[in-house]
């Protein structure tokens, strides 16, 4: 059972918060070529994930001295949209930021189970500490964690991301081993993500919250106040049968979900992207104009990942006037995110619900509108979008019911009934 996340995720002020990259050059990089772990060879075993990691490292190494090319993929073989709706925009935004990327196969492997070692590692890039985590100082730190010669090991290239994250408050005071292939749990994962927005003192001050999970009980008392506070600021929910579940392995997908989350309540890590509006679309070059910046001439990858209104979209569905954010790699654009629709191309209308017909799916295929105009009663018929929004009176949808329809595009997206 997964978590229950449905829903698309929404992102607004804190969007335009972060958006500081008016005078980003247009070259600006993602980042590093890795993401957390990847390696073709998993076999989609959970447990072999931190295996590769090591050697998976060496090979970054190697193409970080222009040994070997790495290709940017956000076009996971093992991850679609529709049945990974609840995570995906989730891992393919992580993956943009290359926080949390997939394996070197092409794939995500959003079932599998996720170990400490990768959350911490994700939870450093995600405070944009990535660049201090592998300065040569922090490599070759010598850190107090009884395991730490096994960690140094297995997982020596880790070892700036251990020291960073103790400076940054990650570890509880009393953790005297990393023990790094240990399954991150939803407890663990929880505290992990509080620690990194800086709401620990929040954390300490609901240590006495009434958790209102029917397995609050497996909740230790030191722990209830971090997922008091992870709860409320909705970092992580409970199932639908009410329970928390604190002792169950988080998966990728689901630590996905955790970390986007956080991302949108971390403070402003500096510019990381190119954020400002569409002013042309032509084959593979983007114009955009940062806010009080001059116009950027970019150029498109030709596998680049379009997000508009949640949903995968080619490049031409890109209009003048949308507000975006842009990912670039190796100079080409790969991720755009459109996150303020232009409203040329919208309109709206009303009258009285006509005739309503469905598709195959059994969703509404077209909706026709009677109305007056000088005296003249007729009706215009509207092609209607599969993912309509109906909102007003309970969404309750049918013959005579008086509405304003919103056109984009000459398809209605959204119905709104009135009472």
């Amino acid at each position: 059972m997964t978590e229950n996340l449905n829903g698309k995720a929404k992102r607004g002020s804190s969007f335009w918060k972060k958006a500081t990259a008016a005078t980003l050059a247009a070259g600006m990089l993602v980042g590093g070529a890795s993401g957390v772990y990847a390696d073709g060879k998993d076999k989609n075993d959970s447990k072999h994930g931190a295996k590769h990691a090591a050697k998976q490292e060496a090979k970054d190494a190697k193409a970080s001295q222009g040994k070997v090319k790495i290709e940017f993929n956000l076009d996971f073989r093992d991850l679609n949209e529709r049945d990974w709706k609840w995570a995906y925009e989730h891992i393919i935004r992580l993956a943009s930021k290359q926080v949390f990327n997939g394996y070197a196969d092409g794939s995500f492997k959003p079932r599998n189970n996720i170990s400490r070692i990768e959350a911490i590692v994700a939870a450093v890039r995600l405070l944009g500490l990535k660049e201090e985590a592998e300065k040569p100082e922090n490599r070759n730190a010598t850190l107090n964690f009884k395991d730490f010669k096994q960690v140094q090991k297995k997982y020596p290239w880790a070892v700036g991301y251990l020291k960073v994250a103790l400076k940054n408050d990650l570890f509880e005071e009393s953790d005297a081993f990393v023990q790094p292939d240990k399954a991150a749990d939803r407890l663990w994962s929880s505290i992990l993500l509080v620690k990194a927005l800086k709401l620990e003192d929040e954390a300490k001050a609901n240590m006495d919250a009434e958790l209102k999970f029917r397995d609050a009980d497996q909740i230790p008392a030191a722990s209830v106040g971090y997922v008091a506070v992870a709860v409320e600021k909705g970092l992580i929910t409970g199932y639908d049968d009410n329970t928390f579940r604190p002792n169950k392995p988080v998966t990728r997908a689901e630590l996905a979900a955790l970390l986007d989350r956080a991302d949108e309540q971390l403070p402003d890590q500096g510019a990381t992207a190119i954020t400002g509006s569409v002013q042309s679309v032509s084959g593979s070059t983007l114009k955009v104009k940062p806010s009080g910046g001059t116009v950027v001439t970019l150029t498109l990858a030709s596998n680049v990942f379009v997000f508009r209104d949640g949903d995968k979209v080619s490049a031409s569905a890109l209009k003048a006037g949308d507000e975006v954010l842009v990912r670039t790699y190796e100079g080409k654009v790969v991720f755009i995110e459109v996150k303020k629709e232009s409203e040329e191309d919208r309109s709206t209308d009303s009258g009285k619900v006509g005739t309503i017909t469905l598709n195959a799916e059994g969703k509404i295929a077209t909706l026709s509108l009677v109305k007056t105009v000088n005296g003249v009663t007729g009706s215009v018929v509207y092609n209607v979008s599969d993912d309509v929004e109906i909102a007003g009176d309970e969404g309750e949808l049918s013959p005579n019911r008086n509405v304003v329809v919103t056109i984009e595009n000459n398809v209605v997206t959204r119905i709104d009934v009135q009472s």
